[in-house]
């Protein structure tokens, strides 16, 4: 555990989510992504914590928190967050999110804007209709597509193939998507594999990916967001404000040159500046 941060649990929304608490000051809820857990913020969160309430949260079927059989589309994984941020006291929230993290955070904004204060997401956002567009064949500067989007929407065949050997997965996206393997210690690595490397978890995790057509159907329902938004990237930097155009009023974009995908680990000095400036 981080000093000066402590672990709990809560009952929310028909589920129970784990989050990792500290420092005094207005509330930053921080949620990460696939296939990680909150220790993948555990950089920026001392640092934070010396102006924040940092709130680092094990999404729905991530981590130590619960795994149930269903909810892992995006709208209840918001819930999920705004009924945790009521049951900590706090009627309003800044909310960051990284990959999967993103598109909670984008869901909460536009399901629960009046809890709202302001939300940063990265790496890349809420699922929409250039998802359907994605190609699996490696495109120009790559040596491959994301293949994990296709595996991860088969039911029961990757809890087959990943259990036990969840590390081998680890390591190669770190590998493949990060901007240097250096950037994450040994403990990172082990820590991960071992939140993937049940068949109840892998199953979680994938349905984060097998909701993707119902959040992209949700979306169209959404209204413009309002309050202010802060998008970055690294390497799908593109992404973050195609999938975010006309559907935020007060948008500011940042993209970290060089970066990979894993911002928070990556380059953990940039982005605590960034949320720091942002959330003010």
């Amino acid at each position: 555990m981080i000093e000066g941060f402590t672990s709990s649990l809560a009952e929310v929304n028909g589920t129970r989510l784990h989050y990792v608490a500290g420092g005094q000051g207005d509330p930053v809820v921080l949620l990460p992504g696939w296939p990680r857990t909150w220790y993948q913020f555990h950089k920026i969160m001392p640092l934070l914590a010396q102006r924040y309430r940092v709130i680092a949260v094990d999404l729905r079927g991530m981590g130590d928190s619960e795994k149930p059989a269903a909810g892992y589309d995006k709208k209840t994984m918001a819930r999920d967050i705004y009924e945790l941020i009521h049951a900590l006291g706090y009627s309003e929230a800044n909310i960051a999110g990284e990959d999967i993290g993103s598109m909670v955070a984008y869901s909460f904004a536009a399901n629960h804007p009046e809890a709202t204060r302001k939300v940063a997401l990265w790496e890349v956002g809420h699922p929409g209709e250039a998802f359907n567009d994605l190609r699996v064949l490696p495109q120009e500067g790559r040596t491959t597509g994301p293949w994990w989007f296709g595996l991860n929407q088969v039911r029961e065949l990757p809890e087959q193939l990943l259990e036990g050997r969840s590390r081998f997965l680890i390591d190669w996206l770190i590998d493949y998507q990060a901007s240097g393997p250096e950037h994450f210690s040994e403990e990172a690595r082990a820590l991960y594999a071992a939140a993937y490397d049940t068949p109840d978890a892998i199953r979680a995790g994938n349905g984060w990916y097998q909701t993707f057509g119902q959040d992209i159907a949700d979306a169209e329902h959404y209204p413009i967001l309002t309050m202010p938004l802060l998008g970055l990237g690294g390497v799908h930097f593109p992404f973050v404000p195609a999938l975010l155009e006309g559907k935020v009023a007060d948008a500011t974009y940042v993209e970290l040159k060089g970066a990979g995908h894993y911002l928070a680990e990556e380059r953990p000095d940039e982005r605590a500046r960034e949320l720091t400036a942002f959330f003010g």
